[in-house]
């Protein structure tokens, strides 16, 4: 089952609150739009995306807890983007500081990009649609970014201002400058 891509522009222009209230509405499903008006109704992963996911996201909140300079979230957080998208990557870490800048409701989408997220290619995604919104993400201000491809025991690192860094089979990865001290093993997320 592959995403469901309604094109709603310009015929509706959804706030951010109707937007939000969407997806109050309509809480078994997972919805993004993007900045040109397209409202993205995603399917359910499998089992092994599922379990992989699980295994990213509570190994970067492990990490975040150790760590304390921020907080780390899972695929249900949703981000709004500045180029006007709603995107909710698969696991994804904001700097404290910046949180506490915003003073925004928590129950409400977060009105900017994340310091770093991760997106995990389940098998019915379409990779050039994941690499788009990793480009996305980076044009949005993303500091670090990890696509994180299984089918072809791949990652790929996305930096602002650098080209893509492809790494074939790794066992781990570093979360560099942007998560100093994080190391992702990858056993059981590539497998």
């Amino acid at each position: 089952m592959t995403a469901l891509i309604l094109n709603i522009a310009p015929t509706i222009k959804l706030t951010d609150e109707q937007f939000f209230q969407l997806c109050q509405d309509n809480r078994d499903l997972r919805l993004e739009s993007t900045s040109k008006g397209e409202l993205i109704i995603m399917p359910p992963t499998g089992w092994k995306s599922g379990n992989r996911n699980s295994r990213l996201t509570q190994r970067l909140g492990n990490w975040a807890d150790s760590d304390g300079t921020g907080l780390a979230f899972d695929s249900s957080t949703g981000f709004r983007l500045s180029n006007g998208a709603n995107r909710s990557p698969d696991a994804s870490w904001v700097r404290g500081e910046r949180l506490e800048a915003l003073n925004r409701d928590p129950a409400k989408l977060l009105p900017m990009a994340p310091d770093f997220v991760a997106e995990l290619r389940s098998a019915n995604d379409n990779l050039k649609t994941l690499q788009e919104k990793m480009q996305e993400y980076m044009d949005c201000g993303v500091r670090l970014g990890w696509l994180i491809d299984p089918q072809n025991q791949q990652v790929t690192i996305y930096r602002p201002g650098q080209d893509r860094e492809v790494l074939q089979s790794p066992s781990s990865l570093s979360g560099e400058d942007v998560l100093p001290g994080f190391v992702l093993d990858l056993a059981q997320i590539l497998s």
